[in-house]
């Protein structure tokens, strides 16, 4: 893989981070009845700062889950048995239902991933809504899924990649797209 472009470094991730939140916290009319759901793996740093920042705006702490969508993949079986899926554990200490519960990803391309969350979501319990944030939207939908909070977007062809590194996983923040 060839690096072609740095779209989006620390400040401009902080940038998108902090409008994400003043959106939530405008749509949802304050921070009440609100969870935030983070995608393993890097959702999970996304949803925290974003706490941090809900925190900051509206002065409460909105709560936080994990969410791993291993087992609800509808892809599994392309793997052939080849590699044993890896599971990550659900961490979800709220009870969702009747709450507005807001899924949150790095990037969002054909919209699989978020209908396994979801899925996993509705087994958890039964929310008065569900709602999407993602820091990239790189386009291309396979399912009728939309985000309702977007850090960028991300126009792209399929022999381009989009990496998002995270400082808590990575060591730097940086969104790049790379040729496949």
């Amino acid at each position: 893989m060839q690096k072609k472009t740095e779209i989006l470094d620390h400040p401009a991730i902080n940038r998108a981070l902090t409008r994400i939140a003043h959106e939530i916290v405008e749509k949802n009319k304050g921070g009440k009845d609100l969870v935030l759901v983070g995608i393993k793996t890097r959702g999970v740093p996304l949803t925290k700062r974003l706490q941090e920042k809900i925190k900051k705006i509206e002065e409460v702490e909105v709560p936080i889950g994990e969410l791993d969508i291993t087992l609800y993949r509808d892809d599994l079986e392309k793997n052939n048995g080849l590699d044993d899926p890896q599971l990550k554990a659900t961490n979800i200490n709220v009870d969702v239902t009747g709450k507005k519960v807001i899924l949150l990803d790095d990037v969002l391309y054909t919209g699989r991933t978020v209908r396994a969350a979801m899925d996993a979501v509705m087994d958890i319990g039964r929310p008065s809504q569900i709602q999407l944030g993602v820091l990239v939207d790189r386009g291309h939908r396979e399912l009728p899924i939309r985000a309702d909070y977007v850090g960028k977007n991300i126009p792209t062809s399929d022999k381009e990649i989009i990496v998002v590194q995270l400082q808590e996983i990575d060591e730097m923040d940086q969104v790049s797209i790379y040729e496949k």
